[in-house]
């Protein structure tokens, strides 16, 4: 092939994908600006907007297989703390609520850590961290829960508080810091 040939075919397919990047480009642009229906955008409001209504009991099992239900902890603050090993903002903010349990424990707080794996998953991080509250786990429970309690978009970490009456108070998607969390938590004991 000669050079110049070279160089109009070059020319050629540059141009096709600059034209396709460019069509591509306006069409998600203008589907975007189209707004979801409202049956669907009313779904994502209720599963989204929490605050303030009962949680409803769960049972999930424990690092150890032992099913435990919401129910147990009744008339504490329960922090439901949604992580992964895999999940660096995860293990850079549970320190902090390990802290925060060891500080109030004795007013009635209460962390529940659920984790989106599975029991064997995660038994080196609760021996490493020291873990000082059960952590629950359950894979698609986990999801289906996460979605329950406000959580459409499946964020993590994600952490909910819910008051001594089993009403929820706060929820929160990404890292959560200490300070954050315990203005909530100290409010509620």
């Amino acid at each position: 092939m000669k050079r110049w040939q070279f160089l109009s075919l070059a020319t050629t397919l540059a141009a096709v994908a600059a034209y396709s990047g460019y069509w591509l480009q306006q069409r998600s642009q203008s589907q975007a600006a189209v707004a979801p229906a409202p049956s669907i955008t009313k779904s994502i409001q209720q599963t989204i907007d929490v605050v303030g209504k009962q949680a409803e009991n769960f049972a999930l099992a424990d690092a150890q297989g032992s099913t435990r239900e919401l129910t147990e902890w009744q008339g504490k603050v329960v922090a439901l703390n949604f992580w992964a090993t895999w999940c660096p903002p995860c293990r850079e903010e549970i320190p902090a609520f390990i802290e925060l349990q060891d500080s109030y424990d004795e007013q009635g707080l209460q962390f529940i850590g659920i984790a989106l794996q599975t029991a064997d998953e995660i038994q080196e991080f609760i021996v490493e961290f020291n873990l000082n509250y059960p952590s629950l786990v359950g894979e698609q429970d986990v999801i289906s829960l996460a979605k329950q309690l406000g959580n459409g978009i499946g964020a993590l970490p994600y952490t909910v508080i819910i008051d001594r009456a089993g009403i929820i108070q706060f929820t929160h998607k990404g890292p959560l810091s200490k300070a954050e969390a315990e203005g909530v938590i100290v409010k509620l004991l």
